[in-house]
């Protein structure tokens, strides 16, 4: 092979960034990853930015080598909040340099970027303003990554060097100083995301090499150089084909110094999954229970290949001309899963498992049961004029459809009771007391995982009934419309079951006798299954 040119020899040498684990002692590791799904009015929300920044923030601590304290995380934060913690970012390093550590610094960023500014919900971070922080910090190392559209702006710097791929020569050394700059897409591209794999399509195969696929030379460390080239090569390969046009990431570089280069170390942890040599070529999908799509691995023959899954059960598919072969793995806390060939099975390309939840427009259903209790607050009122009465009933959801993370919902309730009548002036007649309800929401929910917290506003049509058992006695019945919240927990132990419990609170005029105002509340559980 001839000589590398010498832009690329340094490049090579420059990248030798951030070893972890068998070189841990040599550099202190700092992250601030942020990820934002809001660019502004002139904007549309994106789907997976704080997803892609989460993925990022925990492969860092666990793969990465950055301690947890020396670690942030913003989600759907503003500029403002973003200087703040790289100050405090900057503050931790000093100190670990006043202490003779050597130190580097990644800054990884997903959401809209527009005008030579990245937008975090309405506020701007300048592109130069940004280059010229990392710049200035006051560590050795300053790696940036952003994932945003035309995020290769960025790289249209004096003095900085731009190619596809390259390759790399490792030195002993581990003096490297300066600043790195990966982006998502040139200076002119859109960057895309995918319902499928539930990420950006950068972020995704730059976390998928680094958990492994891009570790080419099979020694069980991920260097930056490797990382780059695979996100660079899968990345333009998936968005070739799109209505956007292929998307192609850049890097820049200024940096001086040499060092060995390492940014995930995937012998730093015992837990993974190994795909044995015997097993057939093909690149296999690792689907977590929410059905994303959460590393590939793109095996060769009679090759072993180690990808470092976190613990927990996942899908695995790899495709075949005319159909898949799926099945199931666990991967145990404190030890690596060996993915056996014979538990997998043929299967239709209907069974495909990785579709992302959102369907054509983005939106999705939920539909399913519900369960629960209604109260009113006033004593004297729940025990002689509206009963505490069990509810059930059923409940659709249309999520995503108005705005990502939305959720629209319309259900319907009955319950009822028999009781006997008890006033201070009449007492004795037996009836049935019952509830009819109608209602809609529209709540905002913060998704964490397979959890995901909720909040909103709630409109309910309230038909409370009393039918005496005495015909003497006329039945009687109220309605009236009531306002209230809504908040809760969502949780999704499965891809497509999803278990919600929640806390109502009402407000309701009551007419007939008297003004009142009154108050109740409900406390339910939901069971709803995604077609």
């Amino acid at each position: 092979m001839s000589p590398l040119p010498s832009p690329f020899r340094a490049l090579a040498l420059a990248l030798a960034l951030m070893a972890t684990a068998a070189h841990a002692d040599t550099l202190r590791r700092f992250a601030l990853v942020a990820g934002n799904d809001e660019g502004g009015n002139d904007t549309r929300p994106l789907r997976f930015a704080r997803d892609d920044a989460r993925k990022m923030y925990t492969l860092l601590q666990r793969l990465g080598g950055v301690a947890p304290g020396d670690a942030k995380l913003l989600l759907d934060e503003d500029s403002r909040d973003f200087l703040a913690a790289l100050t405090e970012l900057e503050a931790r390093a000093r100190e670990a340099r006043a202490r003779g550590e050597r130190t580097a610094l990644m800054v990884y960023y997903s959401g809209h970027a527009k005008d030579g500014a990245l937008r975090l919900g309405d506020s701007r971070l300048a592109y130069e303003d940004l280059k010229r922080r990392l710049a200035e910090a006051p560590v050795d190392i300053r790696i940036a990554i952003l994932d945003s559209c035309r995020s290769g702006a960025l790289t249209r710097t004096k003095g900085a060097r731009r190619a596809p791929a390259f390759e790399i020569e490792s030195g002993a050394a581990r003096d490297a100083r300066g600043l790195v700059i990966l982006t998502s897409s040139s200076a002119d591209e859109d960057s895309q995301e995918s319902d499928a794999l539930g990420g950006s399509y950068f972020s995704h195969h730059l976390a998928s090499g680094l958990l492994g696929d891009a570790d080419r030379s099979g020694d069980g460390r991920v260097t930056l150089f490797e990382a780059y080239s695979h996100a660079y090569a899968r990345t333009v390969a998936d968005t070739a084909a799109s209505s956007a046009g292929p998307q192609h990431p850049t890097f820049s570089y200024d940096l001086a110094g040499n060092g060995d280069l390492v940014l995930t170390d995937l012998r730093a942890s015992s837990e993974g999954l190994l795909v044995p040599g015997a097993a057939p070529a093909g690149t296999y999908y690792f689907v977590d229970p929410g059905g994303m799509v959460v590393a590939e691995l793109d095996k060769t023959a009679d090759v072993e290949r180690r990808v470092a899954l976190a613990p927990g059960t996942y899908r695995v598919k790899r495709r075949l001309p005319d159909r898949l072969r799926i099945g199931e793995v666990d991967v145990p806390r404190g030890r690596a899963a060996i993915l056996e060939e014979t538990r997998l099975r043929d299967a239709p390309f209907s069974d495909d498992p990785v579709k992302g939840e959102a369907r054509e427009g983005g939106a999705w259903w939920t539909v399913g049961l519900s369960g629960g209790v209604q109260s009113f607050f006033d004593a004297p009122t729940r025990d002689s004029l509206f009963l505490s009465v069990g509810l059930v009933g059923a409940e659709a959801q249309l999520h995503d459809y108005f705005r990502r993370d939305w959720v629209w919902g319309v259900d319907v309730a009955v319950g009822g009771k028999q009781a006997v009548l008890a006033l201070p002036t009449l007492a004795g007649p037996a009836y049935r007391y019952s509830v009819t309800s109608l209602g809609t929401t529209l709540t905002a929910e913060w998704p964490h995982g397979r959890i995901s917290p909720f909040v909103g506003g709630r409109l309910a049509y309230l038909l409370l009934r009393r039918d005496f058992e005495d015909e003497g006695f006329p039945d009687q019945k109220f309605a009236m419309f009531s306002p209230g919240i809504v908040g809760g927990l969502r949780w999704r132990p499965l891809p497509r079951l999803h278990i919600s419990g929640q806390a109502r609170l009402h407000y309701l005029q009551y007419t007939v006798d008297e003004q009142r105002s009154l108050g109740y509340w409900e406390l339910g559980a939901f069971l709803a299954y995604q077609p």
